[in-house]
């Protein structure tokens, strides 16, 4: 005779069926039969979290960082309402992720029941999909068609509610190993056509640009991308998403596209004759005013496992539809066989086009002996871990200056919040991280006002022996908010400054960590190699930095990619 187990323990063997080795979560009634079934097992490790918003953005962390997918627990009512945040984070960039949550007794459900909301309502704007288990006959198949969903095509999180009762109730345990769905079939091989022509297009153009985005790390096309940039020999550029795609060392790596990218790169963008996209999505924050955008005329290649993002902002000449990883495999097959050869002559006309922007050095910052500069801080960060660290941001100036000025040469080293834009996700993005790459080097770049969004999650990483090195660029505003309110408000601050900040090292020795306070540029190297230095340590460093520094270039709100302000001496 075959076995029931209850539905909190089916829950538990299906994470164990699907290779979870760690979980994030924080228990509350609905979920407590769930919780005392992970009591009983050992196959994943439970990490408990102080908010459950970190726990989404953990789980969110660990799948970027790795290739696996995050996994959350909430309860029901203000648990599963707290996790809506790291819910449309990963939503908007597409994150693998498979969330649990509890919810009242299926008898309950519509009677304003102690704890109850409307989850799968409040949940379905920001999951790529989210089911309520009604009979727990369906519960181990909906886990499985909840993996299934989160990893195929586009990816993102998807949610499973499950009443209490269900989780209590008995039932045979039998896990699916396939699943299928009439309604979800999602497209994996590239049209071979339309490979051959986008292949034509791009060796007989004579000013061609790659343009790449988050989709190349999501399809772990990284190699194959580096490939295609090599041989052909055209400049490349990765958007925030998709840095590390495309190593940034490179001579052909132009930087960052959009509202902060390089001079090069925009310009190069705009004056293109074929532009191809891989894995972007002709972002907002990347190609400013299409209609300025499009005034430029050039033929567009776009390639993308989601058929709804091409031609969706910016029309597209070649559209092809699959696996990134895939694709580029087939356009490399065909490479080597293509009677064509780039124009040779042309692209050298193009590169020496393309040096001249770069003499503009956009980059280039004053350099200071009486104050700490944010962008000397992320430049030195660089050189002491080698390149070689997992960076996690938190989202404003500093965001921007760690994209600019830290060079990221593998995919799925940068972690941050690209389409939401989400403040407090870079410390429990270092957790997720480091949870998912033991013994890895890892930091989190942040602002004064981000870090106090989730900072009691400095007791996880002391319970759980986490050691990420904060670096805090300190300037004691919202950075990125003064910045607009000087260039678009006539100065005018409102609420944008920090009036009354903590003493940080003393929050940080209070949750048992190591805490610093660098006021001095000549400080700023020994003490990045004093904390690197302190590997079993979680490390806090308070860079008092330059109040006035503002992120350069930038291209305002409504402007065209090549409307870009280099300085202060442009306002």
């Amino acid at each position: 005779m075959t076995t029931e187990i209850t539905g909190a323990e089916i829950v538990v063997r299906c994470l164990a069926e699907e290779g979870v080795t760690h979980v994030f979560g924080y228990p509350g009634g609905a979920v407590l039969y769930i919780y005392d079934a992970i009591f009983s097992q050992d196959k994943f490790q439970h990490v408990l979290v102080r908010h459950e918003q970190a726990a989404i953005h953990a789980a969110d962390a660990y799948s970027r960082s790795s290739e696996r997918v995050g996994v959350a627990i909430v309860t029901s009512g203000p648990g599963v309402t707290n996790a809506i945040t790291g819910l449309a984070t990963a939503y908007m960039d597409s994150i693998p992720m498979v969330i649990i949550s509890g919810q009242v007794p299926s008898h309950a459900i519509g009677q304003d029941a102690f704890q109850e909301c409307d989850t799968v309502g409040i949940t379905r704007p920001c999951v790529k999909h989210n089911f309520l288990v009604k009979d727990i006959k369906d519960l181990a198949t909906t886990m499985k068609k909840a993996f299934y969903i989160a990893t195929t095509g586009r990816p993102g999180p998807v949610l499973v509610d499950i009443p209490k009762d269900i989780s209590n109730q008995k039932y045979v345990f039998d896990y699916p190993k396939t699943v299928e769905m009439r309604s979800y079939k999602p497209v994996e091989k590239g049209h071979a056509g339309q490979i051959r022509k986008a292949l034509q297009l791009l060796l007989t153009a004579e000013r061609p640009m790659i343009y790449t985005g988050g989709g190349v790390i999501l399809a772990n096309a990284s190699q194959e991308l580096n490939q295609l940039v090599d041989r052909l020999g055209y400049p490349c550029t990765n958007t925030l998403m998709g840095l590390g795609a495309y190593k940034a060392t490179s001579d052909k790596f132009v930087g960052m596209p959009g509202m902060h990218g390089t001079y090069e790169a925009n310009m190069a963008m705009q004056h293109c004759d074929v532009l191809i996209a891989i894995g972007a999505r002709f972002d907002d924050r990347v190609i400013g005013n299409p209609k300025h955008f499009s005034s430029f005329p050039r033929k567009i290649i776009h390639i993308d496992i989601d058929p709804s993002s091409i031609s969706k902002r910016v029309k597209v000449d070649i559209p092809i539809v699959g696996n990134l990883k895939e694709v580029l495999q087939d356009l490399l097959a065909q490479l080597d066989t293509a009677e064509t050869k780039p124009n040779a002559t042309a692209l050298a006309a193009w590169w020496k086009q393309i040096n001249q922007w770069r003499e503009r050095e956009c980059l280039k910052y004053p350099t200071s002996t009486e104050v700490i500069k944010p962008q000397s801080v992320v430049e030195k960060l660089w050189e002491v871990t080698k390149g070689d660290a997992f960076i996690t941001s938190d989202v404003g100036q500093h965001q921007m200056w760690a994209a600019q000025y830290y060079k990221f040469d593998k995919p799925r080293r940068w972690l941050n919040s690209g389409g939401l834009g989400t403040m407090g996700v870079g410390l429990p993005y270092a957790m997720g991280v480091q949870m998912a790459n033991p013994g890895s080097t890892v930091a989190c770049i942040t602002g004064e006002a981000s870090i106090q969004m989730c900072i009691q999650e400095l007791a996880t990483c002391k319970q759980y022996h986490l050691t990420p090195k904060i670096i805090l660029l300190n300037n004691r505003f919202l950075g990125m908010v003064r910045q607009w309110q000087q260039i678009d408000y006539g100065s005018r601050y409102s609420e944008s400054y920090m009036d009354s900040l903590p003493d940080f090292t003393k929050l940080v020795e209070s949750y048992g960590h190591v805490g610093m306070k660098i006021e001095n540029p000549s400080d700023v190297e020994g003490s990045l190699r004093e904390a690197f230095a302190m590997k079993d340590r979680l490390v806090f460093m308070n860079f008092i930095t330059d109040q006035t520094e503002n992120v350069w270039p930038m291209v305002k709100a409504g402007k065209g990619l090549t409307e870009m302000l280099l300085g202060s001496e442009d306002l």
